[in-house]
């Protein structure tokens, strides 16, 4: 896969899983005077902290991805979009299962409230917690975990989604199954050493990389760290000794 160097700050997210404001703020304090990273926000801290939280951080220079998993019919979802596009966000995600239509409406409405650049919608094709036999016994989708993921990923792109969020060890078929172009964002992310914990499909920073990943998303690893910004940079030089870069 032809890569280009960039900066990779930029390609390591960090998962602000923080039940308020005031924890996420606290951690962020770690970053005061450094570059500002690349942070994802979920249900919990954005439930707890609000939209006007949001475009705070935007503010001061966080590029952001909202992980908010939107899947509901097509007009509804739209609507949502219309709201969160005037924060500005960088990446918002939407389920791939909602379908062609809904991922369709979506686009048509990043694209209505896009500022100087549009948001970029990211489709969720399988959770990092699901493995196959979740898949096939409680889910009763047919088939391979990785097979789904390539699926959804294609039908995701002709309907007009930027990329996907999928392990890292899907990351290849994906870009197969699609285009160089088309995005890997990749959740499950642990160094080596580290619990998986409650993710089933996990790989290092390096391999995901290797196998083509756009963009990493770290969370315990960095957030439960004694010293975050160390391990947040510890995991950008992993990226940047490999001496590949990105396509942009």
């Amino acid at each position: 896969m032809e890569r280009t160097n960039v900066d990779m700050h930029n390609r390591v997210i960090i998962a602000l899983d923080f039940p308020a404001a005031q924890m996420a703020e606290q951690f962020l304090d770690h970053w005061r005077g450094e570059q500002k990273p690349f942070i994802k926000v979920g249900y919990q801290l954005f439930y707890s902290a609000g939209p006007q939280w949001i475009a705070k951080r935007k503010e001061e220079g966080y590029p952001i991805f909202l992980d908010l998993k939107l899947h509901d019919i097509p007009n509804t979802v739209a609507k949502g979009i219309e709201s969160l596009g005037r924060l500005g966000i960088d990446f918002l995600t939407i389920h791939a299962s909602g379908g062609r239509t809904m991922i369709e409406a979506a686009r048509l409405a990043a694209e209505a409230t896009a500022g100087r650049e549009r948001m970029k919608l990211l489709a969720v094709t399988q959770l990092t917690s699901t493995d196959q036999q979740m898949l096939n016994e409680e889910i009763g989708i047919p088939g391979t975990v990785e097979e789904c993921v390539s699926r959804y990923a294609q039908f995701a792109q002709k309907a007009g989604a930027d990329g996907v969020i999928c392990s890292g060890q899907e990351v290849s078929r994906v870009k197969q199954a699609t285009s160089p172009s088309f995005l890997a964002v990749t959740p499950g992310i642990r160094p080596l050493g580290k619990d998986v914990q409650d993710q089933k499909r996990v790989v290092t920073p390096a391999r995901a990389i290797r196998d083509g990943a756009d963009y990493l998303v770290v969370g315990r690893p960095i957030t439960r760290s004694a010293d975050p910004v160390k391990s947040f940079w510890a995991i950008v030089e992993e990226i940047q000794q490999l001496g590949v870069g990105f396509d942009e």
